[in-house]
């Protein structure tokens, strides 16, 4: 019997599985494909298959740089088959950050109350998986007992066996949890029963989860903290830097502070800057065509597809792992990298990633390598270094690129940016009148929204000034500090580079010719510059309310009662789509909704205002209520299809 148990034991620990969801086609309510007929992407640029053979009739060397190692991606089946599971699936090992290090179920979550809300909502499905807390605990100075309800905004397709875009992992006894491209960028639609692909999370709640944790700290990088001599105590560990010994802080302390800051994010952000400012902004759509620059200031513009590549390389090479940028820290936060390796280790949920000792002369950074379950990578998740490491470029701002041994550089990343680029929403689930329509559209010519808002995706692909914008400014300086963490001009591995990289791999420079003079003081905020913030495309509003990007245009099913974040997504109110463009257009409305954020201690602590984009469509500005009506109407239909 001792030896059957001993064996079940082996067998539990050296086990592993693992699940994420994929919906079928069938259970997608926006299964079209847009643009089928393309060949290749070649830095941004589309070729069609008819296209390119008629290049290659007239000079087969015309076509000649079509090719991986020159820099192009050719668009086959394929590839987009691979993307969108990718998109659903893939997470670069970010679990391992996830579950052992940030500890997501060994804080307030536990796994067996997870699971439970798992199995209790997947008979029906659910846009907002609900768990109750496993234990008591002390979460930002609050308590939170023991079987609170908590709201996570985890959605749950009927018949899943995990939240979509969660992967669920069996590894060394432990179950662990990584995150991919659909938790934020896709959602279940609870009216169909259907899967929206590529609609923003509205209400996922990455702040409150990432705050029940038991490490919060491990993303300290995207809250404000202060000067770090403050949280030094008694208990605080010394660890030893290049200019001597220094005292980490106290991790409680910390702890306490980041938790705060997290709790106060609103449900549908996240902050994707690593600048120690508490600045998240809307979780973006992935109707991604032609809608470039990408990011809300713009900043991924060069490489394949535009930028698309640039903006989902960030999430997994910084955003899921709180190491990515350890050798920058001293260009970006004025203190030593083995600080960080500290900060972010010294309270580390499995006991095999936490720094205790000085066993390894006091660095934490000694301590990690030795335990780095990536060891060809810096930090966790699967990436190899850009040929500019440690500095970042444009194609790259942290010199890294996310990418799995076996496979080529940026196989999979490239792969789901063209998948993206499939993407088109379902159409508004509303009444469409063409009589209205037209005379929305009449009314949106009038405005004078088409001088910002053309072309196929409704946008003219500037980036405006942030002063001129007259949005939250945060976010549109958030990058200032890469300046000293880049080089320029952008490299990269060609795209049939292998992983692990070659010693001989070939380098390939980055075309840029076509980004503005002043595109780096606009997308980055260089040289004191307060930066900009890009012109936002239009497709699909009925699913990405609230609007600007800081969230603040948000007004519930109730306009007299539910303004601003305070009154919806703090209070689990989903934001109207026409009430939140009527607050869009409408001065009036919007200042109420101003107001409302304004007397928000959250709001204001997260530099949420609902400011800017002041271009009215109201009495005031000359038209009457039945235009404004009209314009919404035509806003909510708009598509790809409408040139």
């Amino acid at each position: 019997m001792l030896a059957i148990i001993a064996a079940l034991a082996l067998v539990a620990w050296f086990a592993e599985f693992e699940y994420a969801y994929l919906p079928d086609r069938s259970e997608v309510l926006n299964p079209h494909r847009i643009n089928q007929h393309l060949a290749y992407d070649f830095w941004g640029r589309s070729y069609t298959a008819a296209e390119v053979a008629e290049l290659r009739a007239e000079d087969p060397a015309l076509t000649a740089h079509l090719t991986a190692a020159e820099g192009a991606v050719a668009l086959t089946p394929e590839l987009l088959a691979l993307g969108r599971e990718a998109f659903y699936r893939e997470t670069y090992g970010n679990e391992e950050f996830t579950t052992e290090v940030l500890g997501m179920f060994d804080g307030a979550m536990t796994r067996w109350e997870f699971t439970k809300a798992i199995l209790r909502a997947r008979r029906m499905g659910t846009d907002n998986l609900q768990v109750r807390t496993g234990r008591t605990v002390t979460v930002g100075g609050r308590e939170i007992a023991k079987g609170t309800l908590i709201s996570t905004g985890l959605d749950v397709p009927k018949g899943a066996w995990a939240p979509m875009g969660m992967k669920m992992k069996y590894k060394r006894g432990r179950i662990q949890s990584g995150v991919s491209c659909a938790a934020c960028h896709s959602t279940w639609d609870p009216a169909s029963g259907r899967v929206v692909e590529g609609a923003p999370n509205l209400n996922l709640n990455i702040g409150t989860l990432i705050a029940l944790a038991s490490n919060s700290a491990g993303l300290f990088v995207n809250t404000e903290l202060g000067a770090l001599e403050q949280y030094v105590t008694e208990r605080s560990l010394t660890i030893t830097t290049d200019a001597g010994p220094v005292r980490l802080p106290d991790p409680a302390l910390v702890e306490e502070v980041v938790e705060r800051v997290f709790m106060n994010w609103p449900p549908g952000t996240f902050d994707s800057t690593a600048d120690l400012v508490a600045n998240p902004s809307q979780i973006p759509d992935s109707y991604t065509w032609r809608d470039h620059p990408y990011g809300w200031t713009g900043f991924a513009a060069v490489g394949p597809f535009l930028g698309i590549s640039v903006l989902n390389n960030n999430v997994h090479a910084l955003n899921s792992d709180g190491l990515s940028q350890v050798e920058a820290t001293e260009e970006l936060f004025g203190f030593d990298q083995e600080i960080a390796y500290g900060l972010v280790l010294q309270n580390a949920a499995n006991r095999r990633y936490r720094y205790r000792t000085d066993e390894h002369g006091g660095r934490p950074s000694r301590f990690f390598a030795q335990i780095n379950p990536t060891p060809l990578a810096v930090g966790f998740n699967e990436m190899v270094a850009a040929p500019t490491f440690p500095k970042g470029s444009l194609i790259s701002p942290d010199g890294l690129f996310i990418s799995k041994p076996g496979r080529r550089v940026w196989e999979l990343n490239n792969a789901i940016s063209a998948f993206q680029n499939s993407l088109a929403p379902p159409p508004a689930p509303l009444v469409l009148e063409p009589a209205l329509v037209t005379r929305g559209s009449e009314v949106f010519t009038a405005a004078d929204c088409r001088s910002c808002h053309s072309g196929p995706a409704f946008s003219n692909n500037r980036i405006i000034p942030a002063d001129e914008v007259g949005a939250s400014p945060s976010r549109a300086r958030a990058l200032a500090n890469l300046r000293d963490a880049m080089v320029f001009p952008p490299q990269t591995w060609s795209w049939d580079t292998p992983v692990p990289v070659p010693p001989d791999a070939r380098v390939l420079e980055v075309p840029t010719d076509h980004l503005p003079p002043d595109f780096l003081n606009l997308a980055y905020a260089f040289d004191g510059s307060p930066g900009g913030y890009k012109v936002k495309g239009l497709i699909g509003l009925f699913w990405t309310p609230p609007y600007l990007h800081d969230s603040g245009v948000a007004v519930g099913p109730d306009a007299a009662r539910q303004l601003g974040v305070p009154g919806t997504l703090f209070e689990n109110i989903r934001p109207d789509p026409v009430n939140s463009l009527r607050a869009m257009v409408d001065r009036d409305l919007r200042s109420r909704v101003i107001g409302a954020n304004a007397a928000s201690a959250r709001a204001a602590a997260m530099k949420v205002t609902g400011t800017g984009h002041e271009h009215w469509v109201d009495e005031a500005a000359g038209f009457s209520v039945e235009d404004q009506d009209a314009l919404i109407h035509y806003l909510l239909s708009l598509t790809f299809e409408d040139q």
